[in-house]
């Protein structure tokens, strides 16, 4: 059966399938990097996730974040990121990079913040499946991302390259993967200034008998410059980030 045969399927049965909510459970980790290459610190920030059809409001609870000063070493306690239990917002473009839309975060919670870009993000590429054809990559309309009033993010070339048909969690899923290589970043934070590179990377299955995700991956690499208001001359930074956002069965999310 062709790819576009197998869209089409998916299509109409999307259109017959009952609403219910969909519950998922992002795990990412940080490794924050000197100019050496010594790991001077890795972060965990995990959430569940619950979204319903698409334009519905969406809702993060259970986010904690812990801490390591090692990269071989283990995480200390996970501590509740109690300013996002129970966050709700219509996942729209023009809300969630608007300057007021994290008001009640704390100011330096970009960890926080960017569970809710890559989420976005993945619904985002999940809707553009029905672009993507074998055989050549869908290139998705650039676009400069503003960071709520903090910078902005400026893609080069973002690519999903339809990778086959397969099997997850029970589901006939698209394998698609999508690519977004050297892209700027200026990102400000109370007291810094964040100017390099990002790269980023990760495949996501998408079930076609629903056109939801059951499970996505999520690969990025940032390197620059890192001013300090305090520091006379900035210094070298590199962060890698990887992480994974799992579909989970209704009757085992908390």
């Amino acid at each position: 059966m062709t790819q576009n045969r197998l869209i089409a399927i998916a299509a109409a049965l999307t259109l017959l399938a009952a609403p219910h909510p969909r519950q998922y459970r992002f795990t990412m980790e940080y490794f924050n990097f000197d100019a050496k290459g010594q790991c001077l610190q890795k972060q965990r920030i995990v959430g569940e996730y619950t979204a319903g059809e698409p334009g519905d409001d969406v809702r993060w609870t259970h986010v904690t974040l812990a801490t390591a000063d090692s990269l071989t070493g283990g995480y200390a306690r996970e501590e509740p990121q109690t300013y996002m239990e129970g966050f709700s917002y219509s996942p729209a473009r023009e809300r969630i990079f608007s300057s007021d839309f994290f008001k009640a975060f704390p100011p330096m919670a970009t960890q926080a913040r960017n569970l809710v870009w890559d989420t976005f993000m993945f619904d985002t590429f999940a809707l553009d499946l029905n672009r993507v054809k074998a055989g050549s990559p869908y290139h998705v309309p650039a676009w400069a991302v503003p960071f709520a009033g903090a910078g902005s993010f400026t893609h080069t070339d973002i690519q999903l390259t339809w990778v086959g048909v397969v099997e997850r969690n029970k589901q006939e899923c698209a394998l698609i993967r999508y690519e977004a290589f050297f892209n700027t970043i200026e990102h400000e934070l109370p007291g810094m200034q964040l100017v390099g590179r990002s790269d980023y990377w990760g495949d996501m299955w998408v079930a076609l008998a629903s056109g939801e995700i059951e499970y996505a991956t999520l690969y990025e690499e940032v390197a620059g410059e890192l001013r300090v208001s305090a520091q006379a001359a900035p210094r070298v930074v590199n962060v890698v980030r990887k992480g994974a956002f799992e579909r989970l069965p209704i009757a085992n999310a908390r």
